[in-house]
């Protein structure tokens, strides 16, 4: 059986997805703030550099999967946070292993949002990340705006999950002719425990935004849709998949972007 890594697997998605692999008979380490295997803050460059360590002083001979989940929404209220944790923790998580998945031909799954193609993140903000990668210089940005502003949030949150989808397209040629797969998930509305805190004002927004494969109920996608796909992407069944964005949301996206193939 095989070694497996995951971000954010104490509760929604990552956990249904660490539930998922244990029952396949594979080691899974949980990378999170609280209750994890390994207990780092990957918001901050030193939370990043202690899991990757650990991750080679438990597993020298390698990776099978890394799966980058770990996130906040944008309506945390911390918007240095989203930027950090969102899109800085998840790629130096993913290159700070990428030896270790070449050791075992391993594969590496992203966690994005379906919101990426509904126009709401700031390209500006998308550009520096990708592009100019200074995480300091972007914080410095995003300190002098309105935290307490949802809008904001969002945007910033969409910005984050845009530029991470990006960029694993970019670097899914180079690492695929390497050995490593890389591919991202793109949830839709799921119920977690991030959206049960949600406002009565977000949850209705939440609802409006139709899931085809719900229609005519009022809830949410459960986690084991989002974890399934995950788990099948960092599989040897997915051996043929890489830089595909999937977008796991019930056909929202197709719904909203029917004309859209490519």
């Amino acid at each position: 059986m095989g070694v497996y890594a995951i971000t954010g697997a104490s509760s929604g998605i990552g956990a249904k997805t660490k539930e998922l692999l244990l029952q396949k008979g594979h080691e899974v380490i949980n990378i999170d703030l609280k209750g994890g295997d390994i207990c780092v803050n990957l918001a901050t460059p030193e939370g990043r550099q202690t899991a990757v360590d650990k991750l080679h002083e438990l597993h020298p001979e390698g990776l099978d999967g890394m799966i980058c989940n770990a996130g906040v929404s944008g309506a945390c209220g911390n918007l240095e946070l989203i930027i950090s944790l969102n899109y800085f923790g998840t790629v130096a998580i993913a290159k700070g292993v990428y030896d270790l998945l070449q050791k075992k031909h391993g594969s590496c799954v992203v966690t994005v949002s379906n919101t990426i193609s509904q126009g709401a993140g700031r390209k500006d903000i998308v550009d520096l990340l990708n592009n100019i990668g200074d995480e300091k210089r972007v914080l410095s940005l995003v300190s002098s705006m309105d935290s307490t502003n949802l809008s904001v949030g969002n945007s910033l949150y969409v910005s984050t999950k845009y530029a991470l989808a990006r960029w694993v397209r970019r670097v899914s040629a180079t690492w695929a002719a390497n050995g490593v797969r890389i591919n991202a998930v793109a949830p839709g509305n799921v119920h977690t425990a991030m959206t049960a805190t949600m406002s009565t004002t977000a949850k209705m927004a939440l609802n409006a935004l139709p899931i085809p494969t719900k229609y005519g109920q009022e809830c949410l996608m459960a986690p084991e849709e989002i974890a399934e796909v995950m788990v099948f992407l960092a599989s040897d069944s997915a051996r043929g998949v890489n830089g595909n964005i999937m977008f796991v949301d019930g056909g929202t996206d197709a719904l909203l972007n029917s004309e859209k193939v490519y």
